[in-house]
């Protein structure tokens, strides 16, 4: 079954609109992206609320899935800034799922900084959206 969800997040008084996959047919596996400001590892609030209602809404979360935080960011700055960025918006994101009580064994990390950008940074807009953490969870085979 694959469901989407229209996800709106006000950032900076901008009001974000992003189609995301909570679940994919082929893989099962689901995710959520958190979005940040330009140079920003700051997750606000309201985001920091949705993940983690997100999360607790998954049956058996631990048993069922590894974790996989994916981070990104826009193409501004200079490409080891821009990966210490990453690094920095995945320990954030890392640290709330730790205050959760979800066990580091299972949560992995991928800090793509400026490189493999999902959006084309020729916009605005696809510049914003460039700027997130992908929550992936993973199903676990047995």
């Amino acid at each position: 079954m694959s469901g989407r969800t229209i996800l709106h997040v006000t950032l900076f008084g901008l009001m974000l609109y992003s189609t995301v996959s909570v679940a994919q047919i082929n893989t099962g596996e689901l995710r959520k992206s958190i979005f940040f400001g330009g140079g920003s590892y700051y997750m606000d609030e309201e985001q920091a609320i949705m993940l983690s209602r997100w999360l607790d809404s998954i049956p058996n979360l631990l048993e069922k899935y590894e974790i996989q935080l994916i981070s990104h960011t826009d193409n501004i700055g200079g490409k080891r800034y821009n990966q210490w960025l990453s690094g920095m918006r995945s320990q954030t994101v890392h640290g709330l799922l730790i205050q959760k009580d979800i066990p580091e064994r299972i949560i992995h990390t991928r800090d793509w900084g400026s490189e493999n950008p999902l959006y084309s940074n020729d916009s605005y807009q696809n510049v914003i959206m460039n700027r997130r953490v992908d929550v992936v969870l993973h199903p676990v085979v047995f």
